[in-house]
């Protein structure tokens, strides 16, 4: 039986069924996957049965797994390897964490908008999250659709955002969330990298706004005037026209393109109730500006060099 699509919206979020994702793929379904995930941008699985190995191996269909951390593994065991992030609210022993624990304070930031790796030189293209327990109340996500956030932008905002370079750290979008505890290597990793504001989406064409929490700045414009630019595209890209939330159910695999979507998590009462998932997150296929053509400035150069030598394409959002 062919697989079977069904659209939340015309163009934004659609639900797979018929689909056994722990098996390797008829080359037809993964077609129809692809084909579907380039128009909907958030694709949700239902009822998968995943071991790590086969969330992986579905993951590799699109592209290359990042892997490592900016923030250091010492001082937080992950429950998993490297290719994956642990979004979850439990130590590594599974127990919930504590309410003074470093990685609760770290994660806080998960709840404000932001769209994965963009703080990579080499940012993420999709990510996958899979949901093995869920609370039974709070904890959804939202993801809001930037590529109609776009199209309703006027002309001459439009011609304003043309070319120009949003500057992505993940220490950012971390203190924005209220997290202190960066050590001074963990800074020195957590450098800025550029990313364009308007990109366009190669499998389909589209133009998309490509914003995070993760953006403090924008590229030769003044402070001020960036920040006031920035709080007004994100106020204009999640307003509820454009946001869709979804309510998680175990086993559910919900993928995601990281180019032209941005999400968060919803609250709960992560010292109570258990919430255990997992995402792969796909690298893309270089960075925003470079595949667009646009010249990098040269404060910028560092982060390249970086780059070429694994540095900045390894870290990930999560322990």
């Amino acid at each position: 039986m062919a697989i079977t699509v069904h659209p939340v919206t015309s163009t934004f979020v659609a639900e797979v069924c018929d689909v056994d994702l722990s098996k390797p793929l008829p080359a037809e379904d993964l077609a129809a996957i692809k084909s579907a995930f380039w128009k909907y941008a958030v694709l949700i699985f239902p009822g998968q049965e995943l071991t790590q190995q086969q969330h992986l191996d579905f993951g590799r269909q699109f592209g290359r797994v990042e892997s490592g951390r900016i923030v250091d593994n010492t001082q937080q065991k992950s429950r998993f390897g490297n290719e994956f992030s642990d979004v979850s609210n439990l130590d590594a022993e599974g127990r919930i964490w504590e309410a003074d624990s470093r990685q609760r304070e770290y994660k806080a930031a998960n709840r404000l908008w932001h769209t994965d790796s963009s703080f990579r030189f080499t940012p993420g293209m999709c990510s996958l999250l899979y949901a093995r327990s869920i609370p039974p109340v709070g904890g959804q996500t939202e993801f809001t659709d930037e590529r109609a956030a776009y199209d309703a932008l006027d002309a001459a905002t439009r011609a304003r955002l043309a070319e120009l370079i949003g500057e992505h750290c993940l220490a950012t979008s971390r203190r924005l969330g209220g997290f202190s505890r960066f050590t001074d290597e963990e800074y020195q990793r957590a450098e800025r990298v550029p990313q364009l504001l308007v990109r366009t989406v190669p499998e389909s064409g589209r133009k998309t706004l490509y914003l995070a929490a993760h953006v403090g700045g924008i590229y030769d414009m003044p402070e001020k005037e960036s920040a006031g630019l920035l709080q007004q595209l994100m106020a204009h890209a999640t307003q509820r026209q454009f946001v869709h939330s979804h309510r998680w159910r175990e086993k559910d695999l919900v993928m995601w393109d990281n180019r032209c979507t941005m999400h968060r998590g919803m609250e709960y009462d992560d010292l109570r109730w258990a919430r255990d998932m997992r995402r792969v997150t796909i690298a893309d296929a270089g960075n925003s500006c470079e595949l667009a053509g646009v010249k990098l400035p040269a404060r910028y150069l560092a982060a390249v060099a970086a780059a070429v030598v694994g540095k900045t394409t390894a870290p990930t959002a999560e322990y």
